[in-house]
């Protein structure tokens, strides 16, 4: 049984149960299986070397997912090739593709955590009562300690998009 964390997010000032710990900086990142396709798995491995900024949003189809994507969109084209920008949803992978192609985002690359929420359970952001992933930043160095993380406290509210950003510069 996963642990669940209560009184720590809200959605519309509604509390949301979380599940899975609370991830700190200086402590190794949860390896994950997430798909980039239907048929295809990616884990940590696929990433490895690089600095990962993790930007995870509930879905891709709403307005602050959608603006949070297209901004790290934008900021991947400035941090150079030592840096991967993952968006992770439980959005279908067809969704998601669907969607960076409408959007025009080419250097995000988005993974679903459809199939199992394990992703969701170990980073600590799977929303019980939505089966949907908190918003939520981390920042990986290239050995995949943790370096930055931000847990929201209201699903509608934007990330801090500069100090997010900041701690992946610091890396590279």
């Amino acid at each position: 049984m996963s642990q669940e964390r209560t009184g720590v997010a809200t959605l519309k000032g509604n509390p949301i149960t979380l599940i899975g710990p609370q991830l700190q900086p200086g402590s190794q990142a949860p390896d994950f299986q997430l798909n980039k396709a239907l048929t295809e798995v990616v884990s940590l491995a696929d990433f490895a070397g690089k600095v990962k900024l993790i930007s995870v949003v509930p879905s891709l189809d709403t307005g602050v997912c959608d603006a949070q994507t297209r901004r790290f969109n934008e900021e991947a084209a400035k941090l150079g090739d030592n840096v991967v920008i993952l968006t992770v949803s439980v959005d279908l992978p067809m969704a998601q593709a669907r969607w960076c192609g409408a959007a025009g985002v080419d250097k995000v690359v988005t993974l679903s955590d459809y199939k199992t929420r394990e992703f969701g359970k170990s980073y600590g952001v799977l929303i019980k009562e939505l089966q949907l992933l908190m918003r939520s930043i981390f920042v990986l160095d290239a050995n995949n300690t943790i370096q930055y993380v931000e847990y929201l406290g209201e699903m509608t509210e934007h990330p801090n998009y500069e100090n997010a950003i900041a701690a992946v510069k610091k890396l590279v």
